[in-house]
């Protein structure tokens, strides 16, 4: 996926635009990230983020809905989005501490148990179209018999029927969580949509182990029975990997960058 470069020039007309009381002089400086395309704008006192629309957005992946989430999510949960224009998205920055690691099971649960109570977006995150494209424009020589049949399995069997539909991040792992001293945030909300909350649990980034405990603490908070909602967690992994390996060989594909080819390596080894 190619980003386009941040334009200096460019974007601090639309800040002067939207922000007239602020210094035209805004301070860029690039955002590190596995997407990219991001950087952080100083304005006096007033810090943004800005990102760049890609020259080819992902399928169901859409500035406009982006910032359609961002306006419905409350402000405990993720940043104030100021404007889309002109291909740019600016949303206030969030100070707060980026950790390396996932935070306690308590603190996860209790995040996505507020995130599912909102109300939905309005539309449906589609998982077999997502699949489909990835296998279709990764790198012919990476596409494996092994993930062809995997891809066939869920085509055959067909998403899981929700258990509940809730508003979904789909994008939960450490470089998207801001620490605060008032708790848990969300940032980058570009694969947001209405799911299956078991969905959501499948694709947090943890060891099954962890993901054990997070779904029962989670089942506890939102009075669902345990066992029901493992079973639900269990039948979402197998779309889970597919979607995480297929993304890695994409970004491989788009990029050239060795780093996707050995995460893409090491989601197909997981089971």
């Amino acid at each position: 996926m190619r980003y386009n470069k941040p334009s200096k020039t460019a974007l601090q007309l639309l800040l002067s635009r939207h922000f007239p009381a602020a210094s035209a002089a805004g301070v860029l400086s690039e955002l590190q990230g596995l997407s990219g395309g991001a950087c952080r704008v100083a304005l006096g006192d007033h810090t943004l983020v800005a990102r760049a629309q890609s020259d080819t957005p992902q399928s169901g992946v859409t500035f406009s809905r982006q910032y359609r989430a961002l306006r419905r999510m409350p402000a405990s949960l993720a940043p104030k989005p100021c404007f889309l224009a002109q291909g740019w998205l600016v949303v206030d920055y969030l100070p707060g501490a980026i950790k390396p690691t996932m935070p306690s099971v308590p603190q996860l649960a209790s995040l996505l148990y507020h995130l599912h109570h909102q109300p939905r977006f309005g539309w449906r995150i589609q998982m077999l179209p997502l699949l489909e494209r990835y296998w279709q424009a990764c790198d012919p020589a990476r596409r494996t018999p092994g993930w062809l049949r995997a891809l066939k399995t869920v085509r055959r069997q067909g998403e899981p029927k929700p258990l509940r539909l809730a508003p979904l991040h789909m994008d939960i792992h450490p470089g998207n969580l801001v620490h605060q001293p008032a708790g848990l945030k969300l940032i980058d909300w570009e694969y947001a949509g209405d799911g299956d909350i078991a969905l959501e649990l499948a694709s947090v980034w943890l060891e099954e182990r962890e993901r054990e405990a997070l779904v029962a603490a989670y089942a506890s908070r939102a009075k669902l029975n345990a066992t029901a909602l493992q079973r639900q967690v269990k039948r979402w992994r197998p779309w889970v990997r597919l979607l995480l390996a297929g993304w890695y060989e994409l970004r491989w594909r788009e990029t050239g960058n060795q780093q996707f080819i050995a995460l893409a390596d090491d989601a197909w080894r997981q089971r």
